[in-house]
């Protein structure tokens, strides 16, 4: 056997093949003569910025969208435009919503449409034991008659890969799979991804965290503007080389420079919310970033919608300005001066139906109506104006804010509040689910609403966006304010050691 018979018989076998794949959509040519393979028994991670073509390539794999040109087949079969049809060939997608049904047990999702029946009647018994047997290899801490409602976002996903056995899937597209997992969650999520590597199965995995990428991966294939950029094993790159392929630029790390620092913007006194927040206290200050720092459920984003005035609290006040705001009132707190991005965009701040221009005025319906109606001049100059400041990707004011990319529709909520010109911006997650070249666009403007003398509170997970941005650091733990910690006391070591002891 020749060394090229030698290479080529070592190499894993291709399962799924995608060749000359172009999808265009209104105004927008998403994918552009897109080859693509995922391989038996490797891990394939699907990298690019938001807008890439990623999850238009996802939508076609799972049979969702008709390819304009190009083709697809799995295991040498053609490959047709039609979800059952994906899952029939052996395709399962794994969104990043859960697609279960929560009144259902955990059993029928995973059989879902495939219930097993006995003279025209479901067999309970065999519906439960071929569950029960795909739970064994994913999931066997599982109770197969829990209803799917109950279950954590990571068991959730557990069931999703169950039922992809179940199906004896041979590929399984896994889109942004750790994006709401706790790091043990996502620690037992990739000891699930290695077995099921180890048994054969392709898997793709997209991620916009480098580092999850690094540590699962065997190959990485990036797409930028809808054109493949190229397949390398990961075993050639490394992050820089990584995001260049991304980007087609360096990103250089966003720091926070010294800035004047005014007065008091935002006061909260003793807030209280039974089982939830304990006697929280603190300031943010004009030109000043104070990040809020923490594990998940240590009650930062409840303190968000405390301060906004979406949920109640039993104690305290919350002051703009040296003024008290009244509770539970998001009304008074808008007019006060708050603008909030809360973590969730599509279900808490978005109307997907709507366009992107009606999202961007949907703060601002007192300054664009005339006579009692909508004047559509001035919301197309309030849009046009605020898309333009914040670089908005989209065909037009008009588009669908749906169909935008994530870090393009996270400028959005943003330049609704940007058009209001608030005192205090309250940024919840602000680079949650967005590519390097947006979360770089997006600190960048962070700090220049601080320049420009707004008050920022950062919540967010990320640890090196915290240390870069804030002037201060705000560590919660358990409901309550376990440190206050200056910019040149706040590292990774410290803020973890409070969050996790207090």
């Amino acid at each position: 056997m020749s060394a090229l018979e030698s290479l080529v018989e070592d190499r894993p076998r291709e399962v799924l093949v995608a060749r000359g794949l172009t999808k265009s959509f209104p105004g927008v040519l998403a994918l552009d003569n897109v080859d693509f393979d995922v391989r038996s028994g490797e891990v394939t991670a699907l990298l690019g910025e938001n807008g890439a073509g990623k999850s238009t390539l996802i939508k076609l794999m799972a049979g969702f969208y008709a390819a304009d040109r190009g083709e697809i087949s799995v295991d040498g079969k053609p490959m047709h435009a039609d979800p059952a049809a994906a899952h029939r060939i052996g395709v399962a997608t794994i969104h990043q919503d859960a697609h279960l049904v929560p009144a259902m047990s955990v059993a029928e999702n995973i059989m879902l449409g495939r219930w097993p029946t006995r003279y025209g009647l479901v067999s309970v018994n065999r519906q439960r034991q071929r569950a029960l047997d795909a739970l064994a290899r994913v999931a066997p801490h599982l109770n197969a008659s829990t209803p799917a409602g109950r279950l954590s976002p990571a068991d959730q996903q557990l069931v999703e890969i169950a039922r992809a056995i179940s199906e004896d899937s041979k590929v399984l597209v896994m889109d942004e799979p750790t994006t709401s997992l706790s790091p043990p969650e996502i620690d037992r999520l990739f000891g699930v991804v290695n077995d099921l590597k180890a048994k054969g199965l392709g898997i793709v995995f997209v991620s916009h965290w480098l580092e999850e990428v690094f540590r699962i991966a065997d190959r990485v294939t990036v797409l930028r503007d809808g054109r493949l950029v190229g397949t390398r094993p990961i075993s050639e790159l490394d992050h820089d080389k990584v995001i260049r392929m991304m980007v087609g630029r360096d990103v250089r790390e966003t720091i926070a420079e010294a800035r004047p620092i005014g007065d008091v913007v935002l006061s909260v006194r003793n807030l209280n919310r039974d089982n939830v927040l304990s006697d929280i206290s603190f300031d943010v200050r004009a030109g000043e970033i104070v990040g809020m720092s923490g594990l998940v459920g240590a009650g930062r984003s409840e303190l968000a919608a405390c301060i906004f005035g979406i949920d109640p609290y039993d104690s305290g006040a919350v002051e703009i300005a040296g003024r008290q705001i009244a509770p539970n009132d998001p009304k008074a707190a808008i007019e006060a001066g708050i603008g909030l991005v809360p973590e969730d965009r599509r279900r808490q701040a978005l109307v997907s139906l709507l366009s992107v221009r009606t999202n961007i005025t949907l703060s601002l319906l007192e300054r664009v109506k005339s006579w009692g109606f909508l004047s559509i001049t001035r919301e197309e100059e309030i849009a046009a104006r605020e898309m333009k400041a914040l670089a908005v990707k989209a065909p037009s004011s008009r588009t669908r804010v749906s169909t935008l990319s994530g870090g393009n529709q996270q400028k959005v909520v943003l330049a609704r509040w940007l058009a209001r010109h608030p005192k205090l911006l309250i940024l919840d997650e602000p680079t949650k689910g967005i590519d390097v070249g947006a979360k770089s666009e997006i600190s960048e403007l962070v700090l220049r609403l601080a320049r420009s003398g707004m008050g920022i509170l950062l919540i967010s997970s990320e640890l090196p966006e915290i240390l870069s941005l804030s002037d201060r650091v705000l560590v919660m733990r358990s409901g309550r304010i376990a440190a206050s910690l200056p910019r040149s006391e706040a590292t990774s070591e410290t803020i973890m050691s409070y969050a996790t002891t207090g």
